[in-house]
């Protein structure tokens, strides 16, 4: 893996900053997926779909998912 910086809104950057490790890693995991299909030239209902499976072989569940997105601990 390798590291790289993007600008998020503040309250983002410190709810991550303040997640537990494995929260930041369920995130990191998540991002990877999506920015992966991001760069991707496939149609974007192909990357969904791709990008949900994999999250789904890498442990995320609905309710993980909804916890991220919902920001709660």
């Amino acid at each position: 893996m390798e590291n790289i910086t993007i600008q998020v809104d503040p309250e983002i950057a410190k709810a991550y900053r303040e997640a537990e490790p494995e929260k930041q890693q369920k995130i990191q995991i998540f991002l990877n997926i999506m920015l992966q299909k991001a760069v991707s030239q496939k149609q974007l209902l192909d990357i969904m779909e791709e990008a949900s499976q994999q999250a789904i072989a890498n442990g995320m569940t609905p309710e993980i998912l909804d916890s991220i997105l919902n920001d709660e601990n």
